[in-house]
């Protein structure tokens, strides 16, 4: 087999070391130089990049923006969370996450029950339904929506996002003392019993919420 010069790229016979043309390093001539494998990489980062970002923009161009009255809803949950200690939640909601008012074609393509919000990861993309903005008493319930989002957001699956917004209630001011007559409240109870069954063992207690030990 031939061998190819890597610098003038002249074939010479296989049993030269080095080129007789520039006494250059010679390889064989099957074998591509390692710019060829570094180009190759390139473009197929560059083509995984453009993928993702069409992915991307089809689903923000798919759905509707909030409102104005709206963002101030959501503006006014996410200062809340700030001002519980939730600084990296709200950090993800404020500055990494992309709000919608309705679904784009992915959500809409997948069967769901009734849900205040969704959350598309690793876009991180938010969608608000109507019930997130009609349903919740005040900014504080729609805060506690946001929280469990925003584990989402994390990577979280529903149960640690379920678990996680029903043990940190009472830092965030959502309390069974306030808000237990509120269709959220008990929306989200029985939803965090479904989905980590292990919190509400303890007849003794209020719907089994062995939590509640931590509050009294």
């Amino acid at each position: 087999m031939s061998k190819k010069c890597n610098e003038c790229e002249r074939l010479n016979v296989e049993r030269a070391e080095f080129c007789k043309w520039c006494d250059g390093k010679l390889r064989p001539a099957d074998v591509p130089k390692l710019g060829t494998f570094k180009r190759r990489a390139a473009i197929c980062s560059l083509v995984c990049v453009v993928i993702l970002a069409g992915f991307y923009l089809s689903l923000i161009g798919s759905a509707k923006s909030l409102s104005y009255e709206q963002k101030q809803n959501l503006f006014l949950s996410i200062g809340h969370l700030e001002s519980r200690g939730f600084s990296r939640e709200a950090f993800f909601l404020r500055r990494l996450t992309t709000f919608r008012s309705t679904d784009n074609w992915l959500n809409s393509s997948v069967a769901k029950e009734s849900a205040y919000a969704a959350t598309n990861f690793p876009f991180e993309i938010i969608t608000l339904y109507p019930d997130y903005f009609t349903y919740p008493t005040d900014e504080v319930e729609r805060a506690a929506i946001l929280l469990h989002e925003a584990k989402h957001l994390e990577g979280k699956d529903e149960h640690d996002a379920y678990e996680f917004v029903w043990r940190n209630r009472a830092k965030l001011g959502w309390t069974r003392d306030t808000y237990a007559d509120s269709v959220v409240w008990q929306n989200i109870r029985r939803q965090t019993r479904d989905n980590v069954p292990e919190l509400f063992n303890c007849p003794e207690f209020e719907f089994g919420d062995c939590t509640e030990t931590k509050l009294r």
